[in-house]
């Protein structure tokens, strides 16, 4: 292996790194937020919320464990998230709910773009799924899941679409 094809390895792995932990960040948010929805959300949703949670959690855990086979340390949660509207009632809940999944699959977009191999096919299907649970609670979809939303997101100071968002903002 030549010097260059080594660093261009070496800097590929911690490009994916990076990305897996914002990841990371999004899915701990993520997990926070649907605790803030199914305490919001009506009884004909809650079912709907509960799976979403599980969902997070386990995407989650998986993200953990990716961080630590590329040889990181995973983040963790942080001990609260700042909301970026108030959750008064279960429509407000409904938009939260949709607003997380689009944060979600933004980060893995930026994951699908850093990565190879399985942890891409992961990565995109992650997204796929962010995508869905975003469809449902929204009532309609979007062209490009993930990367459309940036445009209409004010960005990382209210959520944690990018590697260079605060792990305690939503």
């Amino acid at each position: 292996m030549t010097t260059s094809t080594a660093r261009a390895r070496r800097e590929g792995r911690a490009m994916a790194l990076k990305a897996t932990q914002a990841a990371l960040a999004a899915e701990h948010a993520a997990v926070y937020g649907y605790g803030v929805v199914g305490g919001r959300i009506g009884d004909d949703r809650l079912q709907e919320a509960r799976d979403g949670y599980a969902a997070h959690r386990a995407r989650r855990d998986a993200l953990a464990r990716t961080v630590r086979d590329l040889g990181g340390t995973p983040e963790g949660a942080a001990p609260a998230y700042a909301l970026p509207f108030a959750v008064p009632d279960a429509a407000a809940a409904v938009r939260l709910a949709a607003e997380l999944e689009n944060r979600v699959a933004a980060v893995y977009a930026d994951l699908v773009r850093a990565a190879d191999g399985a942890l891409r096919r992961e990565a995109a299907g992650a997204l796929r799924e962010a995508a869905v649970r975003a469809v449902r609670w929204r009532g309609s979809g979007v062209a490009f899941p993930g990367l459309t939303e940036r445009a209409t997101t004010p960005g990382p100071t209210l959520g944690v679409p990018s590697a260079s968002a605060s792990a305690g903002e939503l």
